[in-house]
Formats: structure tokens, C-alpha cells, sequence
């Protein structure tokens, strides 16, 4: 895996995903930048989705196996989950960049670093 690549699509992503949401829905240039944010989500999940399904899947059996895991794209925003071991607790994974990393919100203000890209 070429993990410089797997982390300027996952900027790229992010990047688009700003450009829309300074915009509203009137905003003559909103229906093109969706349609590039689309096609940036589409090569990526090509690219590189099958190597980051089986990171999640492998997070997901250890820390929240009733959870059902998603495309990758959708943990840039986060996904609730649900876990033995932060029980009771607000917790949401999710996907960065610079490293491309999966990390683990507890709550407001601890976060847990579940898996890093080599």
C-alpha cells in the first residue's frame, strides 16, 4: 500500500468536503463541487478501500463487534459506536490524516489511536 498516496486522497477528500460546507445549496458552484467531492470518494474507495475494510473490520472484532463497519469514507466524520470497554461512554471512531490513522473518541476529551497505515 502506498500510504503517501492513501494519505493525499484522504486531504483531498477533507479539503472538498470544507469547500462545500462554506457553501449553501444556492451556490451556483455547490452541484460541481459535490459532484468532484463524489468522484474523489469514488477513486478512493477503488484505491484503497479494500486495505482500509480490513483495518475496520479488524478494530471493529476487538473493540465493538456488534457494530456493523462501514465504507471508510464514512469514518472521516465519525461513527458511534459501541464498546465493552469504555461502557457508558460516548465513544466514535474515525478516520485522520497526516498519518492516516483510526482513532477512538471517548467522550470530549480523550482520544485512543487504534491503528496507524504502514
Amino acid at each position: 500500500m502506498d500510504i503517501q498516496a492513501l494519505d493525499k486522497a484522504l486531504q483531498e477528500i477533507v479539503k472538498k468536503r470544507s469547500e462545500l460546507d462554506k457553501i449553501n445549496y444556492n451556490n451556483p458552484k455547490y452541484d460541481d463541487l459535490e459532484e468532484q467531492l463524489h468522484d474523489l470518494e469514488d477513486d478512493f474507495q477503488l484505491k484503497h478501500g479494500e486495505y482500509l475494510e480490513d483495518a475496520l473490520q479488524d478494530i471493529h472484532e476487538e473493540l465493538c463487534p456488534d457494530n456493523d463497519v462501514l465504507m471508510p469514507i464514512a469514518y472521516l466524520k465519525g461513527i458511534p459506536v459501541e464498546t465493552e470497554k469504555y461502557e457508558g461512554k460516548d465513544t466514535v471512531l474515525f478516520l485522520e490524516t497526516n498519518p492516516v490513522r483510526i482513532t477512538l473518541a471517548i467522550g470530549k476529551d480523550k482520544k485512543e489511536v487504534v491503528w496507524t497505515a504502514k
